[in-house]
């Protein structure tokens, strides 16, 4: 028997253990995302059991990377999580930097974490947009991705690519800050905020939503910790951790403070994201502000390029010479981590002195969430699972990998 749920396509498939079991299916042919398939035991309409039926987007990322020189590797995590390149690709970046003993200057440390920030409010916006689909909210759907456009602007004038940006290279960035972009984040900044008090209004204070979502998916403070969540899912539980506080790129010149719930359920875990947004925007605005002056990479890869194609220094773009496709780095290991849009991502490098990793290890943010799924629907009713799951702001590629 077909079952419709927002955002999501299911079927009955008879009883299993005493209790109704349902199929449920996210993605690919609507816009939730996906793909992913969850088996819900039932009794009567309420969980009492999820199987979380992962791996459907699974690319062999980590293998593939250890085929790859050092360089190349750098496009192809950014597919992992597609709509926070920045972020998921900085922490390997500065795993193959400790290797090399390379270390970028101040000013291309800014630059980095103005797109990391820029990165952020797109993917919780994309998160946002989702979560009103699991809720039959179109509005919210269609702010949350139209609102997103004006922050791909600003990524795309920066990087020169909408989403998969590969901006971050080892000893610095492909790009210095151009023209009119401080009067475009001005504007986009002025922008978001009149648009997040619309937001308050029409989706965190609409009683619809708050019916839907408060006291629905409860993860209690200790719980958070002892399953390992992370992110706005740990923080909304009342956790002050953030992986931006161990002091990567420039957030320690920038005095970070995060966002931290109190009751840890699904409306506070909408809430912790819109807040975020802010903290986004006041940091981007103070990384600006404070951009230091300087060049964008080491001096050690800018003595190797040709003079012929010197002239693009004063346009604002590095010409990477032909022998970075070919680093060595020193034999070694090295443990990165990093604050994406999801939570905290950490990178285990391992070299033996080749220009390609011997090994790579990943470990995404919402593989660590992945969890929470057999924790939070329990004891709700079926139609609560969709809000939960939105609420989670679970991205299947990045945990498939």
């Amino acid at each position: 028997m077909a079952i419709k749920l927002p955002g999501m396509y299911g079927r009955e498939v008879g009883e299993r253990e005493g209790y109704r079991i349902v199929e449920l299916f996210i993605g690919p042919q609507h816009p939730a995302s996906g793909h992913m398939r969850m088996i819900l035991y039932l009794d009567g309409d309420v969980v009492v059991k999820v199987d979380p039926d992962i791996g459907y987007v699974h690319r062999t990322i980590e293998k593939l990377s250890e085929t790859r020189e050092y360089v190349r590797v750098i496009s192809l995590i950014e597919r992992m999580t597609i709509i926070d390149a920045c972020n998921v690709t900085l922490p390997y970046i500065e795993a193959v930097e400790k290797l090399l003993d390379v270390e970028p200057p101040p000013r291309a440390k800014y630059l980095r974490t103005i797109l990391c920030e820029i990165n952020r409010i797109a993917s919780h916006l994309y998160g946002l947009g989702l979560g009103g689909i699991f809720l039959n909210h179109s509005t919210m759907y269609m702010w949350a991705f139209g609102d997103r456009e004006v922050f791909l602007h600003l990524a795309n004038m920066l990087t020169g690519a909408r989403l998969t940006h590969t901006y971050s290279v080892f000893g610095g960035v492909r790009r210095d800050l151009p023209q009119g972009f401080k009067d475009e984040f001005a504007k986009a900044k002025r922008y978001m905020l009149k648009r997040l008090k619309e937001y308050d209004k029409i989706f965190y204070n609409n009683p619809v939503i708050r019916g839907r979502l408060e006291n629905v998916g409860v993860l209690e403070k200790e719980q958070a910790i002892s399953l390992g969540a992370t992110g706005p899912n740990l923080r909304a539980s009342g956790v002050y951790y953030d992986a931006r506080l161990i002091g990567y790129a420039a957030y320690p010149d920038l005095d970070f403070r995060p966002v931290v719930g109190k009751h840890g359920d699904a409306l506070e875990r909408i809430w912790v994201r819109l807040r975020e947004i802010e903290v986004s925007l006041d940091l981007i605005e103070r990384a600006l502000k404070e951009l230091p002056e300087g060049p964008i990479i080491n001096e050690r890869f800018t003595k190797g390029i040709p003079p012929k194609v010197r002239h693009w220094f004063e346009k604002g773009f590095i010409k990477l010479p032909g022998g970075y496709v070919r680093l060595k780095t020193r034999a070694g290991e090295v443990i990165t981590r990093a604050e994406m849009g999801h939570g905290e991502i950490t990178y285990y490098l391992v070299s033996n002195g080749d220009i390609k990793p011997y090994r790579l290890r990943v470990v995404t943010p919402s593989a660590r969430n992945v969890i929470l799924f057999t924790v939070l629907p329990v004891g709700h009713t079926l139609m609560d699972f969709p809000a939960i799951y939105g609420s989670l702001d679970y991205f299947p590629p990045e945990a498939d990998r």
